[in-house]
């Protein structure tokens, strides 16, 4: 079956959230044991089949052991097997998978599949949805453990409703739904994090930067990404704007 890249990252994603449900279902894990085998099961999946109808193309994933030839290819897909290891080991909706391809830096093509939701739910760079009416306080999705005190900050100087919520994917991807407004990160991430979720909310027509504006490049030799801003772009410049001040 020949797809082209778009549709290559959604039925990918939206097959492995199929069985990461499958494993779940199984009844076999504890929570915690759960976690890990649908990590295992998911990436092995996603990489074989990357790697079968991508051949050429670099790989980077949470699960895998990188070995740098990514390094020196323009194409290189970032993956995030389960977004949200501890919501999904809990039974809870707020997890995702991620596929997305970065190419020469940039998160041009994502599909972050939501499987915990009624029905199961993909969002794709190439099949963007018009926007639903934001919200006026906005709504910031923050961690359910440990929101970032430059969030929380930020959020009482625009009076925001917080959100607490899981993964990495399901916080963007709530922005795109129309069920917030706001995801700002300082809290230290991966690539793997926010390449998928980057690329569809910017299909979407949201502002994706890091927290002083500059753009998100990937596929780098240190994965680790510090900071990030998601948001309706009508909040862009009140956000960075509290940003630098606080910088300052």
């Amino acid at each position: 079956m020949s797809m082209n890249d778009a549709e290559l990252a959604a039925h990918l994603a939206e097959t492995a959230g199929r069985i990461l449900l499958e494993v779940r279902a199984s009844g076999v894990f504890s929570p915690k044991a759960l976690g890990k085998a649908g990590d295992q099961t998911a990436n092995q999946f996603l990489v074989a089949a990357i790697r079968e109808a991508r051949p050429d193309d670099g790989l980077l994933s949470e699960e895998s052991k990188c070995d740098g030839t990514r390094l020196a290819k323009s194409r290189v897909w970032i993956i995030d097997p389960v977004d949200g290891t501890r919501e999904y080991g809990e039974a809870r909706s707020d997890w995702a998978v991620h596929v997305a391809l970065a190419i020469d830096g940039k998160p041009v093509i994502g599909a972050v599949a939501l499987p915990g939701l009624d029905g199961g739910v993909i969002l794709r760079s190439d099949q963007p949805v018009p926007l639903p009416e934001g919200a006026s306080p906005p709504r910031m999705v923050v961690s359910r453990t440990r929101p970032a005190a430059e969030a929380l900050e930020v959020a009482e100087a625009l009076g925001a409703e917080l959100i607490p919520m899981g993964s990495a994917g399901a916080k963007a991807m709530a922005i795109a739904r129309g069920e917030a407004d706001i995801y700002l990160h300082t809290g230290g991430q991966y690539e793997w994090d926010s390449c998928a979720p980057a690329a569809v909310a910017a299909a979407y027509g949201l502002h994706i930067s890091r927290v002083d504006g500059s753009p998100l490049i990937y596929n780098q030799k240190d994965v680790y990404m510090p900071d990030l801003l998601i948001c309706r772009p009508e909040w862009t410049a009140r956000i960075l704007g509290l940003l630098s001040a606080r910088a300052a």
